[in-house]
């Protein structure tokens, strides 16, 4: 079932050279000295039932603005949304709230004006001040309350009855670790039950563990929409363009949507992965030692030379990464048409399943300066379980189990 659909949306805001234009703007009247800059302009995606979609972006991109659109506490300039269901937002943190008043009584004001009654509101006053673990705050001021318990709070409000829609921007990113937990669990527990989810954040894991696509606007319009794992090497390349910069797309053998960026002043040539007995493979156990082998080359004068390196999940999240600038092997005037090869040695302690891996040629600390060649899905390799006892997550520990079995005490 379709719960929302964007056909067409756009924003526009207006400057006026005076009182008077702005006036005459309200009778539908236009002059020429009326300037208009589109935020957003011919954005369409649609939104299903359990559907769970992050908006991603640089700031400024416009994601707040179609959030608000969506809705309907901003007018869109064109096009139009259409909503079936009830939908709870937390767009702004105290957004709504009173700051004189008490945690409860904004409790009771927030949840009124989206449509519930005194009683329904008393029935589950109890459950939203134990999820929101603020203590006697609650019925404090919120005029004293951190960041942090203005989001427990509002985030309690707005899960207290399941909606059709729920629409999270940023809210999440400022709540301590616990918390982000706790919500997490609740938001998929209402996926499960058929609760829409469109999110705005920056945070690549909250997107990457909740959403099943992600949508890219950049410059006022959808430039991606697709797996988060494609859409945020997109976006990361993004980032860093430069003038000089290319940013190239290609299907991998797997079917994988494979993102490079970088100006080429350097460049990788190859990435092979090698058994702890220099044969080369896509395939390894559960703890043995392994050795990636990364093939560059030089072609301009650059001032340095840096190595990154990431091994993602199939979910694209990053079990670890670092770079020869982080290790103090970062190489200064490294000479012109000279090959260096990088030799990575780890111990494949991970879980069981397909890994990728990501290469980095950079300038410095991080890719976002001097990015010369920046590619994921570099490689591709799985991870079997061989010799090892049976195990679940995502990574192999060392781990060793002592009994002891102690007298009742006389």
């Amino acid at each position: 079932m379709m719960l929302i659909k964007v056909e067409n949306l756009g924003k526009a805001f207006f400057s006026y050279s005076s009182e008077l234009h702005r006036f005459a703007r309200w009778f539908g009247l236009k002059t020429k000295k009326t300037q208009e800059k589109w935020v957003l302009k011919d954005i369409n995606f649609t939104v299903g039932a359990g559907e769970a979609v992050g908006i991603i972006g640089q700031n400024g991109a416009g994601k707040s603005t179609l959030l608000k659109m969506i809705t309907q506490t901003l007018k869109p300039s064109q096009g139009n949304v259409q909503v079936n269901g009830r939908i709870a937002a937390i767009l702004e943190l105290g957004m709504g709230f009173n700051p004189d008043l008490s945690g409860r009584q904004n409790v009771m004001h927030s949840a009124g004006l989206m449509g519930f009654s005194v009683p329904q509101i008393n029935q589950v006053m109890a459950e939203i001040e134990d999820f929101a673990e603020i203590g006697s705050y609650f019925d404090e001021p919120t005029r004293v309350y951190s960041s942090g318990m203005q989001m427990r709070v509002a985030f309690a409000v707005a899960t207290a009855f399941r909606p059709d829609i729920l629409i999270v921007d940023e809210a999440l990113s400022v709540g301590d670790t616990y918390f982000q937990h706790k919500s997490f669990k609740k938001i998929k527990e209402f996926q499960t039950l058929g609760t829409a989810l469109l999110i705005v954040s920056h945070d690549k894991n909250a997107i990457q563990r909740l959403c099943h696509r992600a949508i890219l606007i950049d410059q006022g319009g959808v430039i991606k929409d697709g797996p988060p794992e494609e859409v945020f090497d997109l976006y990361n390349a993004i980032i860093t363009k430069k003038e000089d910069q290319i940013i190239k797309q290609s299907v991998t053998n797997e079917g994988k949507l494979k993102t490079s960026s970088g100006n080429g002043k350097a460049i990788i040539k190859s990435v092979k992965l090698f058994h702890n007995h220099d044969q080369e493979t896509d395939t390894v156990a559960v703890n043995e030692p392994v050795r990636i082998c990364v093939e560059t080359q030089v072609l301009n004068e650059i001032p340095s030379l840096v190595m990154g390196y990431a091994i993602k999940d199939r979910l694209g999240e990053i079990c670890y990464g670092t770079n020869t600038w982080y290790t103090e092997q970062a190489l200064v005037s490294p000479r012109i048409d000279e090959m260096y090869q990088f030799n990575i040695h780890i111990p494949a302690n991970f879980g069981v399943g397909s890994y990728s891996i990501s290469i980095a040629l950079h300038g410095q600390e991080t890719h976002l300066t001097d990015n010369y060649d920046w590619q994921d899905l570099s490689l591709v390799f799985n991870v079997v379980n061989a010799n090892k006892t049976s195990f679940q997550g995502s990574n192999w520990l060392d781990q060793n189990i002592t009994i002891e079995q102690r007298s009742k005490s006389l």
